[in-house]
């Protein structure tokens, strides 16, 4: 992968609320190819694993314990300039910060329920890709 490429996990409130189609459709207007998409229920391993950068930090098991709630969808996209490109899209982490027009403004509840997540930079992009899609479910 590449800087081409980023990954992203549309949030288990946002699919418990019926919001994955009109996601994606931002996504597909954003100019944003899917590579590979899927929907899955993470278990409390694969949670932790997930998210072991962040462990010690405060928010920690709340991210954990959110995540499991429920199944979320998992996503690599392609656009030139992938990551700084799909982080506009989405807008800051907290709704109410976000521009209007982004996916957490239109979707997001708060700062933990933000409907979706993306990539930070091109390094974290591929870890995360690596950790849901095998090579032969990722057309990249």
């Amino acid at each position: 992968m590449n800087s081409k490429y980023t990954f992203s996990i549309i949030k288990p409130n946002a699919v418990r609320t019926g919001k994955t189609g009109p996601i994606l459709s931002m996504i597909n207007e954003g100019g944003f190819e899917i590579a590979a998409i899927k929907m899955v229920q993470m278990t409390i391993q694969q949670a932790e694993a997930f998210y072991e950068v962040h462990r010690g930090k405060p928010f920690y098991e709340g991210l954990v314990e959110f995540i499991i709630s429920g199944p979320v969808v998992v996503l690599i996209l392609k656009h030139d300039n992938a990551v700084d490109e799909f982080r506009k899209l989405i807008g800051p982490t907290d709704p109410e910060k976000a521009e209007q027009g982004t996916i957490r403004r239109n979707f997001g509840v708060s700062v933990k329920m933000n409907a979706i997540h993306g990539s930070d930079n091109d390094e974290n992009a591929v870890r995360e890709s690596n950790f849901f899609f095998s090579d032969i479910e990722r057309f990249c």
